[in-house]
């Protein structure tokens, strides 16, 4: 695999593989032309997270509707959540693709992010089986599933703090990392929320968006108080 080291990226998401070629597989784009691609995979990781995430929300929310569950593994199981699943482990460079298709910034494009994190879910399952995929995806998306379930969206928080304080005039919203810690595939973000360059909130997080949603968060629910 070009460009990262498989053995990072397995402490990334907390999993061993027992075949390495499936963790080479799971990042070969179509374009690359090598007569395999991670699309059968993909397909596969698609279906075990939605069973992941339909059986966390069954399981949390008792009381929830089917319309309620529908919602909210909605808000998980997109392609915004999976990018920055995506984007928090470095997918980008593990990445195989057609020149062409690299050329025309296709390792950023969304969609083939959010298609290798599906991929890479479909590969864990098929080398160690439902008990591994299940717990990478929810050390991969722990914290976007505390936001759903606590919030109500994964991006929720952001956008309510900031129409609530565009209806006041304020557009000076900022997010600023000033710290981090751990080692690269176990890092931790420390963010501050500034609102007309006054500090109003912090947050730290695994991603640099989840620390920025706990911000959000913590301001949203002290403005509304």
């Amino acid at each position: 695999m070009a460009g990262i080291d498989c053995g990072e990226l397995e402490k990334s998401i907390g999993y061993s593989f027992h075949d390495k070629k499936l963790i080479k597989k799971a990042f070969i784009h179509a374009s690359a032309d090598l007569q395999e691609s991670y699309e059968r995979l993909e397909f596969l990781g698609d279906a075990v997270l939605e069973l992941v995430i339909s059986e966390h929300l069954f399981f949390e929310k008792p009381d929830y509707t089917e319309g309620q569950l529908t919602k909210h593994r909605a808000a998980l199981v997109n392609e915004a959540v999976l990018v920055d699943v995506a984007r928090g482990l470095s997918l980008s460079e593990c990445l195989i693709l057609g020149r062409g298709e690299r050329n025309s910034g296709g390792a950023e494009k969304p969609s083939i992010l959010a298609d290798a994190v599906e991929a890479l879910i479909g590969a864990v399952y098929i080398d160690g089986g439902y008990a591994a995929a299940k717990s990478v995806v929810h050390k991969l998306m722990g914290e976007s599933i505390e936001m759903v379930l606590s919030g109500g969206g994964f991006r929720d928080f952001k956008t309510r703090l900031q129409e609530y304080y565009h209806k006041q005039g304020i557009s000076d919203i900022r997010y600023e990392i000033y710290r981090q810690e751990g080692p690269p595939h176990d890092r931790v973000f420390y963010v501050k929320l500034l609102i007309d360059d006054e500090e109003i909130a912090q947050g730290k997080g695994r991603s640099k968006k989840a620390a920025e949603q706990r911000a959000a968060r913590q301001a949203y629910m002290r403005a509304v108080k």
